[in-house]
């Protein structure tokens, strides 16, 4: 599973388990719900960055490709080793030419 996404999915219970905490801590006279909003704040910001964390480990998908597939999978692609990249890695494989004899200008009101 996809880091980010177990991130992501986890973000649900852990604000479920800080408002139970928070019930918790407010039944015993401990702190008060009105003044545990930070803990809230805080909760969002180590989520969020863990998030980003676990986006900027991964790289960016391929434009076209399907989430979770690798370069490795896509058909017809060849790997990049001439540009000095990663032979890992793979190119995408070459779009079709785009049919350009709708876009000629002329007749562009029928």
């Amino acid at each position: 599973m996809n880091r980010w996404l177990l991130i992501r999915r986890a973000r649900g219970p852990a604000f479920l388990i800080l408002v139970g905490v928070t019930a918790l801590l407010n039944q015993w006279g401990i702190l008060s719900f009105s003044r545990s909003w930070p803990l809230y704040l805080i909760l969002a910001g180590v989520l969020l960055l863990a998030e980003r964390a676990a986006i900027s480990g991964t790289p960016p998908p391929v434009p076209g490709q399907p989430y979770g597939q690798s370069l490795a999978n896509v058909p017809g692609s060849t790997p990049n080793v001439a540009s000095g990249g990663d032979p890992s890695i793979s190119a995408p494989a070459a779009l079709p030419p785009v049919d350009d004899s709708r876009s000629t200008g002329e007749n562009w009101r029928s």
